[in-house]
C-alpha cells in the first residue's frame, strides 16, 4: 500500500498521507487554511467552520476531513473568502470584543483573522451580552466577553493537561465555558503552566502579571499576517 495520497488544492497537487486531514496536509505543503479551533497536538474538532473548503463541491471542514486519493480542494475562492469573512463577523459581534484595551491586542488570532480578511468593522448588528470575568485564581483569569466558543481549552485540558477543567455549559446564545467547581477558577485544580491556558486564540483565558509586556511592533501579528509561517515553508521549497 501507498505511503503517499496525491490530491489537488486550488489547482496544485498536493501528497497527503494515509490519516492526515486536508488541513495537515496542506500545511505540510505551506497552503495556509484559516483556523480558530485547531491547534497543535489536539484532535481534530470542526467548531469553528473558518477552515471550511470545498471537497468535490460540496463544503467540507478541513481540519476533520480525511485526505483522499483524486479529491478536488477549493480553498482560496471569492466565496469562501467571503463565508469565513462572515463567520469572523460574527465572532465579533456575539461577544464583546474591544481590540484596543485588551491586552491579547496584536497576539489574538481572531483578531489577526479579520484584518487577514480586511475587516474594518462587522456589518451585523452587535449584540453585547451581559457575561462575567472570574479573577478569583491567583495566576489566572477568564474573561468570557471574549471567548469564541472554540473548545480548545477544553481539549487542551483533557487531552494535554490531564485534566478536566472546562467544560461547555447551556445552549445557543447561553452557551458558554464553566469550570468543574461550583463557581470560582480558583477551586479547580489549573495551573498556570497548562497547556489550556496557552491554548487559548483570542483573550479569553489569560496569565495574570504579564499583560502588555511586549510593546506593540514586537507582538506576534505586528508584521505578518496570521498564516504567513506556513506560507513560509511553501516559499523556501520552491
Amino acid at each position: 500500500m501507498s505511503n503517499t495520497i496525491t490530491f489537488m488544492i486550488d489547482g496544485v497537487e498536493i501528497e497527503g498521507k494515509p490519516g492526515q486531514t486536508i488541513m495537515q496536509a496542506a500545511d505540510e505543503a505551506g497552503i495556509y487554511i484559516p483556523r480558530l479551533c485547531a491547534f497543535k497536538g489536539l484532535s481534530p474538532y470542526g467548531a469553528c467552520r473558518v477552515c471550511t473548503v470545498m471537497v468535490n463541491g460540496r463544503p467540507q471542514a478541513a481540519c476533520t476531513q480525511p485526505v483522499a486519493p483524486g479529491t478536488v480542494v477549493e480553498n482560496d475562492t471569492e466565496r469562501l473568502q467571503h463565508l469565513r469573512g462572515n463567520i469572523v463577523e460574527m465572532m465579533f459581534v456575539e461577544g464583546n470584543h474591544y481590540c484596543m484595551f485588551c491586552e491579547k491586542s496584536g497576539n489574538c488570532e481572531l483578531q489577526a483573522m479579520a484584518y487577514r480578511f480586511g475587516i474594518a468593522a462587522p456589518k451585523y448588528p452587535y449584540l453585547f451580552p451581559e457575561r462575567d470575568v472570574d479573577a478569583s485564581h491567583p495566576d489566572i483569569l477568564i474573561d468570557r466577553n471574549r471567548c469564541i466558543l472554540c473548545g480548545r481549552c477544553i481539549r487542551a485540558s483533557s487531552d494535554l493537561d490531564g485534566k478536566n477543567v472546562f467544560q461547555f455549559v447551556g445552549r445557543g446564545k447561553d452557551k458558554q465555558i464553566a469550570v468543574n467547581a461550583e463557581a470560582r477558577l480558583a477551586d479547580t485544580d489549573i495551573d498556570v503552566t497548562d497547556q489550556a491556558v496557552s491554548s487559548c486564540p483570542v483573550g479569553a483565558i489569560l496569565k495574570k502579571r504579564v499583560g502588555y509586556a511586549v510593546p506593540i511592533g514586537e507582538r506576534l501579528y505586528d508584521h505578518k499576517p496570521i498564516g504567513s509561517d506556513i506560507e513560509a515553508a511553501r516559499t523556501a521549497g520552491s
